[in-house]
């Protein structure tokens, strides 16, 4: 099969020819219909995450095709349509694992980082850790939902029910929860680059009350932000817009530096907190809300020798909404 590997911090993928995987005992095999390009894999590309398996496939955001069941597997049949997220697999037996908390396991591993993903025409995934997905939609529609859509869903779910929500960094995963707030009726206001006008416009035609620069005030105080740009001078950005009471929730795995910031623009009984991975529990609500809310995924697809151009592509911010391979 055709993959992109992943060798080295700072190197480019490099395009190879690797045998079919074998699904063992409670894994499916997949052939890849689309595989979303995550800032994640930005992350790890760049050598921002630690100890990833070298070499390894990246990508999290995979939809495919069932084509060869393990022993043991009882969950999907074969042709049916499965989507794998970020969490690949978890221990079960420890304090996270048993109170809920399986998205902080220690032992953890994860697709496209320390188990091998999606940038390639198949990949094996444990069926425990993945999704039914529906025929009908797109599959490079449907990929984005697998990570952008999930974190956002469980960012949003940690601002409560905050009505006014600022969304800083408009990109794949705000461009989804902007759709869900919409159709919640909720507000929305969108922080992008100063001058990235190209993206407060996408902004505004998904619905945002407002759409402005990161240094700016929105027209009215936030209920909660929610921050998807990894800048960490964006966390005491975000506290000033908030009201007392607000969430801001960093929802990255990763993020520059948070700079120092006066206690004052915490103080008020304002929360800062973040989002780290998910849980099987969240994807299951999050396709339920999928399934009964208009989402329109924006995306922009590329062939997967083409791997390095779309993560390039997201670096400079160029991709409106989502960047998915296609193989």
């Amino acid at each position: 099969m055709r993959a992109m590997l992943f060798e080295a911090p700072g190197a480019p993928l490099r395009p190879a020819e690797r045998p079919v995987p074998q699904p063992a005992a409670g894994q499916v095999l997949l052939k890849v219909e689309a595989c979303g390009v995550c800032r994640t894999d930005l992350h790890l590309v760049d050598g921002e995450l630690p100890n990833p398996l070298l070499p390894v496939v990246p990508g999290h955001e995979i939809v495919g095709r069932v084509v060869a069941l393990g022993p043991g597997v009882t969950a999907f049949r074969s042709g049916q349509r499965v989507g794998v997220p970020w969490l690949g697999w978890t221990c079960g037996e420890c304090d996270y694992c048993r109170a809920g908390q399986e998205n902080l396991c220690d032992a953890a591993r994860f697709t496209g980082y320390t188990l091998d993903g999606g940038y390639a025409e198949y990949t094996v995934a444990d069926q425990r850790y993945c999704f039914a997905l529906p025929d009908g939609p797109s599959a490079a529609g449907l990929a984005p939902l697998l990570c952008a859509g999930l974190i956002g869903h469980r960012a949003l779910t940690m601002a409560g029910d905050a009505r006014r929500v600022g969304l800083y960094g408009f990109g794949a995963a705000a461009h989804i929860v902007a759709q869900v707030l919409r159709h919640q009726g909720r507000p929305f206001y969108a922080f992008t680059r100063a001058g990235d006008t190209e993206s407060q416009r996408f902004a505004r035609e998904l619905g945002a009350a407002w759409a402005g620069a990161s240094a700016e005030a929105p027209p009215e105080a936030l209920d909660a932000a929610l921050i998807f740009a990894p800048a960490g001078e964006l966390v005491p950005a975000a506290l000033r817009r908030v009201r007392k009471g607000g969430t801001v929730v960093c929802a990255g795995i990763h993020m520059s530096d948070i700079p120092a910031f006066p206690y004052d623009i915490l103080w008020g009984e304002r929360v800062l907190r973040s989002v780290a991975n998910l849980t099987r529990a969240d994807g299951t609500r999050f396709f339920e809300i999928a399934a009964a809310t208009p989402i329109a995924t924006h995306v922009q697809p590329w062939p997967l020798e083409a791997a390095n151009e779309a993560l390039d592509a997201l670096r400079r911010g160029a991709i409106q909404g989502a960047a998915v391979l296609v193989p």
